[in-house]
């Protein structure tokens, strides 16, 4: 796609209303106890094999894949390799697609492409359907990416939701909205930022967000973390 074209709980002795712990749960977490539970009780999995899967879930953030785009900065041959075959590069970096927790838990992933960004072409990841993402190499998203208001304008009007980011581009440059689905994932390779020569790796791979690697942000010297904007009414809200 392009854009060319609570309950309360009653205190007796002060007979005040307290507010919980924890607020109530949500629809789907509720399905996922349901379907957890019936899995183990089929002994698809155990509890164990469950904590760990948990643990390296929550453990996971986006240094591979900023160490991927740092090293494709500053290697021709392996920014070839990256774009050419990407799960050979993603195991570069120490991710295996096919098996990435590595210790006998399968992806279902199939399919998995790196979006290299031009002077004119812009990309950004969206899932409109659901919330599909490279989470084996980027981690767990962000709370934003998964909701419908992210998902359903970010296909509609890409270039106000990515000023909503603060991420103003010229007029001269398309933006390339990429759905990601249940068998294929993608992630972005921004282009290196000017003031940037004689970095090594490590320095360039500070500069490369999660953000950006989405396409929300683009990496600047001295910017080594996500931008966190106020929330404001939308000009165009998700449910037109």
């Amino acid at each position: 796609m392009s854009d060319d074209h609570g309950s309360h709980d009653h205190d007796h002795d002060h007979d005040r209303t307290v507010k919980p712990m924890v607020d109530e749960i949500t629809d789907f977490e509720v399905l996922e106890i349901a379907l957890r539970e019936l899995c183990i009780e089929k002994g698809l999995f155990t509890t164990e094999e469950h904590r760990r899967f948990t643990e390296f879930a929550e453990q996971i953030g986006p240094t591979p894949a900023a160490t991927l785009v740092a090293r494709a900065w500053l290697d021709p041959d392996f920014a070839k390799l990256a774009l050419d075959d990407p799960m050979a590069a993603s195991r570069e970096v120490g991710v295996d697609w096919l098996e990435p927790t590595g210790f006998g838990t399968p992806s279902d992933f199939t399919a998995f492409e790196i979006l290299a960004d031009t002077p004119t072409v812009h990309h950004v990841i969206v899932c409109a359907l659901c919330s599909c993402y490279p989470r084996p190499i980027l981690g767990n998203s962000p709370e934003w990416y998964r909701t419908p208001n992210y998902r359903r304008r970010m296909v509609r009007w890409p270039r106000q939701v990515l000023s909503e980011f603060g991420l103003q581009l010229p007029d001269g440059v398309s933006v390339h909205v990429q759905d990601s689905n249940q068998k294929h994932r993608f992630m972005v390779m921004p282009q290196r930022p000017e003031g940037t020569d004689g970095w090594t790796e490590e320095q360039l791979s500070e500069i490369i967000t999660r953000d950006c690697l989405i396409g929300v942000a683009l990496p600047k010297p001295g910017v080594t973390t996500n931008v966190v904007s106020a929330i404001r009414p939308a000009v165009h809200p998700a449910g037109e």
